[in-house]
C-alpha cells in the first residue's frame, strides 16, 4: 500500500494556501467602474490610451471654427457613445481577467483527468497486455475527475448567473444586438447548456465510479467477471466520450466566442488532454518508482508512455495545423479573425507554445534510447504540460480578455492552486488500494513485458 509521504502533502496545502492567496489578489484588484479600468489601462501605457480623446476634441474644435455646429454636437455624442462602449467592454475585459485566470486552471487539471480516463478506458477495451501494471496510477489520477468536473460546473453556473462576462451569449443585452448568436439560442442557452454538462459529468463519473469498483474488486475475486465487466462498461464509455468530449469542447470553451466555429475543434481538445493525461502518468510513474513503488514498471514500460507522449504531440501538431491552414487559406474573415486576434496580441504564447508541444517533444523524444530515460520523459513531461496549459489559455483568453492579457499573480495563482488540490487528491486516492491490480488476468504479461 502507498503512504502519503507528509512532505509531499505539505507541498500541496502550501500550494493551495499560495494559489488562493493569488486568487484573492486577483479579484480584489479588479476594477469596479469603467473609470478604474480606464485609470488601469491608462497606468500599463503610460497614459497612451488619452490619444484618441485629443483627436476627438481636436476634431470638435475644428467642427466649431467651420461653424458647423450641429455637425460638432452629433460628432460628440457618437465620439461619447463609442467611448462608453469601449469604456464598459474593457471594464468586463479586466473583471474577467481572474475568471479567467480561474477558468484556465480549473479546465486545465480537469482535462487532465478526464485525458487519463480515456487512456485508461482504451487499454481496458483494446485487453492491452503491457498496461495493467499502470492501472492503479490511472485510477489515483482519475480521483481528481468528480472535484475537478464540479469545480468547473460551478464556474459554469455562476456565468449563467451573470457573476461574469465569460460566456457573452449569456448576456440578454448582447444576444438582443447580435443576429448570430440569435439564430444559435435554441443550443446557447443557460438551462441546457448547463443541463448538458450535468449530463457530460455525470456519464463520465459513473463510469470511473464503476471501473475503479471493477478493478479493485478483481483484487480478491476467483474468476475474472470483474475484469469482463469492465471490459464491457470500457467499450460502451468510448462511444459516449467521443460524443461528450466533442460537445463538452463546444460548449465549455468553443462557445466563449459564439461568432467562431471550427470542426475540428473537438478533436484537438481531445489530443490535448489526451497527451497530457498520458504525460502526467509517466511522471507520476517515475515518482513513484523513485519512492521504491512499482516494482513490476520496468523500461519498456516507460518508453511505451514516451511513445504515446510522442506520437499524440505528432497527432496534436496535425490537428493544429489542419486546423490553422484550412481557416488561413480560405481567408474567411469571420474565421481567420480567430488566429489574426492570437497572433497579433498573443504572439509569444502562441508561437510558443507550438514550439513547446511540437518541436520540443520532436527533438526529445524522437529517439528511442531517450525514451527509455527518466530524466528525458520529466524533461519533455514538464514541458508538454506547460504547453498544453498555455493552448488552453490561448483558447480562452483572447475571448475572455481581450488585449488585455497578462501572466500575473491571479493567473500564476490559479495554476499553483489547482496544482495543489491535483496532488493531494490524486496522491491521497493512490492511498486507498494496492498500487498493483493483483487480480487482473493480464498482470502477468504486463510484469514480464520487454522488448
Amino acid at each position: 500500500m502507498y503512504t502519503f509521504p507528509s512532505t509531499l502533502k505539505i507541498t500541496a496545502l502550501s500550494l493551495i494556501v499560495v494559489g488562493l492567496l493569488g486568487i484573492a489578489y486577483g479579484f480584489l484588484s479588479a476594477p469596479s467602474t469603467v473609470a478604474e479600468a480606464q485609470a488601469m489601462v491608462a497606468d500599463a501605457h503610460h497614459g497612451e490610451s488619452h490619444a484618441p480623446a485629443a483627436e476627438h476634441a481636436s476634431d470638435a474644435s475644428t467642427h466649431q471654427a467651420m461653424g458647423h455646429e450641429a455637425g460638432a454636437v452629433a460628432h460628440e455624442e457618437q465620439a461619447a457613445h463609442e467611448a462608453d462602449d469601449h469604456g464598459e467592454h474593457l471594464l468586463h475585459q479586466l473583471q474577467n481577467k481572474p475568471w479567467a485566470a480561474v477558468y484556465v486552471a480549473a479546465f486545465f487539471f480537469m482535462m487532465l483527468a478526464l485525458g487519463t480516463l480515456a487512456f485508461y478506458a482504451i487499454q481496458r477495451a483494446a485487453q492491452a497486455g503491457w498496461s495493467p501494471v499502470l492501472f492503479r496510477v490511472m485510477e489515483g489520477i482519475t480521483g481528481y475527475l468528480l472535484p475537478g468536473t464540479l469545480i468547473v460546473f460551478v464556474l459554469l453556473v455562476l456565468s449563467g448567473m451573470h457573476w461574469n462576462h465569460l460566456f457573452i451569449w449569456m448576456d440578454p443585452e448582447v444576444v438582443a444586438h447580435d443576429k448570430l448568436i440569435q439564430g444559435k439560442t435554441g443550443f446557447l442557452n443557460v438551462p441546457f447548456f448547463l443541463a448538458r454538462a450535468l449530463f457530460y459529468i455525470l456519464g463520465w463519473n459513473v463510469y470511473r465510479y464503476f471501473s475503479r469498483k471493477f478493478s479493485i474488486a478483481q483484487d480478491t475475486a476467483n474468476d475474472i467477471s470483474y475484469h469482463k465487466k469492465n471490459f464491457r462498461i470500457s467499450a460502451g464509455f468510448l462511444v459516449f466520450f467521443i460524443v461528450t468530449e466533442s460537445m463538452m469542447s463546444w460548449d465549455w470553451i468553443m462557445s466563449i466566442d459564439p461568432h467562431w466555429f471550427s470542426t475540428l475543434f473537438g478533436w484537438y481538445v481531445f489530443a490535448s488532454m489526451f497527451v497530457s493525461g498520458i504525460t502526467v502518468i509517466a511522471l507520476i510513474t517515475i515518482y513513484l518508482k523513485s519512492k521504491g513503488y512499482l516494482e513490476k514498471v520496468n523500461d519498456s514500460h516507460i518508453h511505451d508512455l514516451g511513445k504515446f507522449m510522442f506520437g499524440i504531440s505528432i497527432f496534436w501538431t496535425y490537428l493544429w495545423f489542419s486546423q490553422f491552414m484550412l481557416i488561413w487559406y480560405s481567408n474567411i474573415p469571420e474565421e481567420v479573425t480567430y488566429f489574426i486576434t492570437r497572433i497579433e496580441d498573443y504572439n509569444l504564447p502562441f508561437f510558443g507554445m507550438l514550439v513547446m508541444n511540437f518541436i520540443f517533444p520532436l527533438l526529445i523524444l524522437m529517439n528511442s534510447a531517450y525514451k527509455r530515460l527518466n530524466l528525458f520523459i520529466i524533461m519533455a513531461g514538464i514541458v508538454i504540460l506547460l504547453g498544453h496549459y498555455m493552448d488552453i489559455y490561448n483558447m480562452i483568453m483572447p475571448s475572455a480578455v481581450g488585449d488585455q492579457w497578462f501572466i500575473g499573480i491571479p493567473e500564476i495563482g490559479a495554476f499553483l492552486f489547482f496544482l495543489g488540490l491535483f496532488i493531494y487528491i490524486v496522491f491521497n486516492e493512490l492511498t486507498k488500494a494496492s498500487l498493483e491490480a493483483k487480480g487482473d488476468p493480464y498482470m502477468g504479461e504486463s510484469e514480464h513485458f520487454t522488448y
